[in-house]
C-alpha cells in the first residue's frame, strides 16, 4: 500500500510538471526543436526526477513502508536512500531481509545465509542515524548468529534510545546466550517501554538499577530462576503487563507490592512452577495455562482464564475455592479435560457476570459419565450472571441419550439477570437435555440461547483456511438426533420473548455428511 500511494503522489507530480511545460493553445513554440537524441535524454532525465517534498515527509513515508518495500524503494530513489539511515521502526529476520526465496520459513537456514544475513544486518545498523522507537530480532531460524553480533545490535538498540526491544532466538541459544543486564546501567535503557525476549538466559541479574519506563515485559522460554525473575520485577515501576511461557526454571512467583500499576499477568506451561503469589494491588486479569499451582491473587482480580494441561477437574476447584480467593471476580473462563461432577459447596460469586466453561479431550470425547445438569449448582451461586457459554467436545458420543424417561428437576434455582446462554457441542444426553430445559424454565430474565450441535471451535469450522476434521459415522448419526431432541424436548419450552439459534454446520462440513450419510 506504501508503494501504490508513492507511484500516485509522483504520477501526479509529473501530470503537473508536463502541464506547466505544455504549450498553451493559439500561441507558437518559437523556442528551437531538440535533436532527437537531445529530446531523449531529457525525457529521461524528466523521469527520474523526484517530487519535491520537504525532508521530513519523505521520512514519514519510508516509515510507513514495509521494510521489504523501503528496501526495494531505497534502491531506485536517492530520496529514500537518504531516509533509511532515520527509519524508527526495524525489523530483521529472514523473511525481511529478503532471503525467502532462499529457504523455506520453519527451516534453519545454513551458514552461508547465515553470514549474509549478518552482513546486512551490520550495514544498516552502521548507517543508522537517530532515534529508534522499535528493533525486533526474529532470528528463530538462525542457528549460526555469533553472540557478539547479537551484543553489538542490542547495543545499537539501547545506545539509540529504543522503545520497543524484541528478542526471538533459535532453541540453540536458551542456555548459551546470557542477556547483557549491564546494558541497562548509566540509564541508557530508561527509553525501553516494551521488552520481549525468548530462548535466552537472565543470569544473574544484578546492579539492574530502575528500568523505569517498562511497562509490557515478555519472557518466552528463558532461563531464569524465581528470585532473579524477582529482581527484574522490583525493578520495575511501571510495569503493566507480565508474560511467562516455557520459563521452567520458576518454580514460586512472586510479584512485590510496589507494582501498583500491573493489571495483566499471563503465565503459560512453566512446567516446574508450583506457586503464584501476587501482592500487586491492582492485579485485574490473569491467565494461566499448565499443571495445578497454588494461587495467591489478591481482591482485586476481576478477569480470570484458567486452562488445565495435566490438571483435572478445574471446574469443581473453581467452584470450592475461587469464591474465596477472588470474591471480585466478574469473568471467568475454565478449560478442563476431566470433570467430576460440580459440587454443592458454600461460597457464592457475588460479581460474576460472564462464565465460559469449555470441556475438551484431544483423543475422542469428554467424560461421558459426567452429569451437565449438576453445573446448575455453579450457576445458582451467581446471582449477577448475565452470559453463560458451555463448550463440548462429543466425538465419540458414549454418553446416555435421552429418552422416554421424564426429564429431572431442580426446583428452587432461579437465575433472575441470566440473558443470554450458548452451547457448544450440544448433544443428545440426557443431562445436557436436562440443562438447557432447567435455564429455560429459571432463567426469568433469558433473551438469547444459542445451541451448536457442531463444535465448531474444536472442529475449526470457524476458520475457512482450515479444512474440518473428519465427521464420523457417530456424528452423522448423532447430528440426526439432535434436530430430533430439540424439536422434542426443547422447542415447546422456548418462551416467545427467547431468541432461539440452533447453528447448522458450515457448508464443507454439510458436504462431509452427505458423503457419510451414504454409508448408513
Amino acid at each position: 500500500m506504501g508503494l501504490l500511494h508513492l507511484q500516485r503522489l509522483i504520477s501526479s507530480q509529473s501530470q503537473q510538471r508536463d502541464r506547466r511545460h505544455r504549450p498553451r493553445r493559439g500561441k507558437i513554440n518559437q523556442e528551437p526543436c531538440l535533436q532527437d537524441d537531445e529530446a531523449s535524454r531529457a525525457d529521461k532525465k524528466m523521469a527520474c526526477v523526484e517530487p519535491s517534498l520537504p525532508e521530513d515527509i519523505w521520512h514519514h513515508i519510508h516509515s510507513l513502508l514495509p521494510l521489504q518495500d523501503a528496501a526495494c524503494a531505497a534502491c531506485v530513489s536517492q530520496a529514500f536512500l537518504r531516509c533509511w539511515i532515520y527509519r524508527p521502526n526495524l525489523t530483521f529476520s529472514p523473511e525481511t531481509l529478503n532471503f525467502k526465496n532462499q529457504y523455506n520459513e520453519g527451516d534453519e537456514i545454513s551458514a552461508d545465509m547465515s553470514t549474509q544475513l549478518v552482513t546486512r544486518i551490520e550495514r544498516i545498523v552502521r548507517k543508522h542515524e537517530g532515534i529508534l522507537k522499535a528493533l525486533k530480532l526474529e532470528l528463530l531460524d538462525c542457528p549460526d548468529i555469533d553472540n557478539y553480533d547479537l551484543h553489538s545490535w542490542l547495543f545499537f538498540a539501547f545506545k539509540s534510545q529504543v522503545e520497543e526491544l524484541s528478542l526471538w532466538l533459535h532453541s540453540d541459544f536458551t542456555e548459551v546466550y546470557n542477556f547483557p543486564w549491564q546494558f541497562f546501567s548509566e540509564g541508557r535503557g530508561n527509553s525501553i517501554r516494551s521488552l520481549h525476549l525468548s530462548c535466552c538466559a537472565l543470569r544473574p541479574v544484578t546492579g539492574l538499577g530502575c528500568l523505569t519506563n517498562i511497562s509490557i515485559l515478555e519472557l518466552y522460554d528463558v532461563c531464569i530462576s524465581g528470585e532473579d525473575l524477582g529482581c527484574v520485577l522490583s525493578s520495575c515501576p511501571a510495569l503493566e503487563e507480565l508474560h511467562l511461557m516455557d520459563c521452567s526454571e520458576i518454580i514460586c512467583l512472586e510479584i512485590p507490592s510496589l507494582l501498583h500499576q500491573l493489571s495483566h499477568l499471563v503465565v503459560s506451561e512453566c512446567e516446574n512452577l508450583d506457586v503464584i503469589q501476587s501482592k500487586a494491588p491492582n492485579l485485574c486479569s490473569f491467565v494461566y495455562s499448565g499443571e495445578e499451582a497454588q494461587f495467591s491473587l489478591g481482591d482485586s482480580l476481576e478477569n480470570l482464564k484458567i486452562m488445565g494441561s495435566g490438571w483435572d477437574e478445574i471446574v469443581g476447584y473453581a467452584r470450592e475455592r475461587l469464591p474465596h480467593m477472588v470474591p471480585k471476580l466478574e469473568y471467568l473462563d475454565i478449560c478442563s479435560s476431566f470433570e467430576r461432577d460440580t459440587p454443592v459447596v458454600p461460597g457464592e460469586f457475588l460479581y460474576l457476570n460472564h462464565l465460559a466453561i469449555s470441556f475438551v479431550s484431544w483423543s475422542s470425547g469428554f467424560c461421558p459419565d459426567y452429569d451437565y445438569l449438576s453445573l446448575v449448582s455453579f450457576l445458582d451461586v451467581c446471582p449477577a450472571l448475565e452470559t453463560f457459554e458451555l463448550s463440548v467436545s462429543q466425538d465419540s458420543m458414549d454418553h446416555a441419550l435421552v429418552s422416554g424417561d421424564p426429564l429431572r428437576q431442580m426446583a428452587g434455582h432461579h437465575h433472575d439477570n441470566l440473558k443470554d446462554v450458548s452451547i457448544s457441542g450440544f448433544c443428545s444426553a440426557k443431562s445436557m437435555v436436562e440443562l438447557t430445559s432447567h435455564i429455560l424454565e429459571n432463567a426469568t430474565s433469558l433473551e438469547s440461547l444459542v445451541l451448536d450441535p457442531s463444535a465448531s471451535e474444536v472442529r475449526g469450522c470457524s476458520d475457512e483456511s482450515t479444512p474440518c476434521r473428519p465427521i464420523s459415522r457417530r456424528m452423522v448419526m448423532e447430528a440426526r438426533r439432535v434436530v430430533s431432541t430439540i424439536q422434542k424436548y426443547i422447542l415447546g419450552k422456548v418462551p416467545s420473548t427467547v431468541e432461539l439459534t440452533v447453528v447448522e454446520p458450515c457448508a464443507r462440513c454439510r458436504g462431509t455428511l452427505s458423503r457419510d450419510a451414504k454409508l448408513l
